[in-house]
């Protein structure tokens, strides 16, 4: 039975794609941080943005997974399962009274939403999404990796917790997630960094527990581009696993010995466990692929 005084850690990718030498990274920091400590380390498929989905990327991404060792505890989860939890969620933020509907359009927005229709009195009759009404609060955490961060709320306006089509937003659904299966200890890419003071302030707003973070750098081509689907990132070579685990330790700067580079999967795995040393990475957003 999992206690909040456990360890527990998740690696929650969306399957609109295989997973690619950059989000396996994140995996394997995320494993061996939780592993390092004797924790557990979940696995949650964040499947809700289904018009990005592609069929057969979650069997996709366990099959590859379970290629490199990266064996997770328990059952996997999918948010596509929880949308109870999340609408529960969010008619506790509606009698707060601080949620709003909003029938702006992306093409009617600037970078920061303006408030626009904060103010409206009532339900408009089309289409419109939930924002959060926000202020000038800042909120400040520790990163184990990158120090004291602060950002003020009102650089990010009032951000959208349900989208008009209906789809709870990423921001809203993994704070939910998180809580649900007692996760302290959040593992993952520095591209999320400026995400973390929005989950944050709703951890807040719901009185839930906030965990500890560590955003560990991401990986960038030799353009300086992270490595994504967008950037058309390629799917992980699954036919060397081990050269693959040897590559990564190396990218996380774990520097591990020529002496065990083609061990197996599992050798590799056990000496990065036994010498997992985050703090090589501290202050360190970006890694360049060689």
């Amino acid at each position: 039975m999992i206690d909040r005084q456990s360890y527990v850690g998740r690696f929650a990718p969306s399957p609109t794609g295989p997973l690619h030498l950059g989000s396996l990274y994140t995996a394997l920091a995320s494993f061996l941080d939780a592993r390092s400590k004797q924790g557990l380390w979940l696995l949650r498929i964040d499947d809700l943005d289904t018009p990005r989905n592609i069929i057969g990327a979650a069997d996709n991404i366990v099959r590859t997974l379970d290629t490199f060792g990266l064996h997770w505890d328990g059952a996997i989860a999918y948010q596509s399962q929880m949308l109870a939890d999340y609408q529960e969620a969010l008619e506790k933020l509606l009698n707060k009274h601080i949620l709003y509907p909003c029938t702006c359009s992306r093409k009617d927005l600037s970078t920061v939403y303006s408030g626009h229709c904060r103010d409206q009195q009532k339900s408009p009759e089309s289409a419109y999404s939930y924002r959060i009404k926000t202020d000038e609060k800042v909120i400040s955490f520790v990163d184990e990796l990158q120090g004291l961060i602060s950002y003020n709320l009102a650089d990010y306006g009032d951000f959208i917790l349900k989208r008009k089509d209906h789809v709870f937003a990423y921001q809203f659904a993994v704070v939910i997630d998180d809580n649900r299966q007692l996760i302290n200890h959040v593992v993952r890419g520095a591209d999320l960094l400026e995400s973390t003071p929005r989950q944050i302030y709703l951890q807040q707003k719901l009185a839930l527990n906030t965990p500890s973070y560590m955003h560990v750098p991401i990986i960038v081509d030799a353009q300086g581009y992270k490595l994504s689907k967008q950037t058309l990132a390629t799917a992980v070579d699954l036919s060397h696993p081990n050269l693959v685990i040897f590559e990564l330790l190396t990218l996380l700067k774990q520097n591990p010995p020529r002496t065990i580079q083609q061990a197996s999967v599992r050798e590799l795995l056990e000496w990065g466990i036994e010498n997992w040393t985050p703090s090589k990475l501290e202050n360190c957003l970006s890694i360049s692929q060689r």
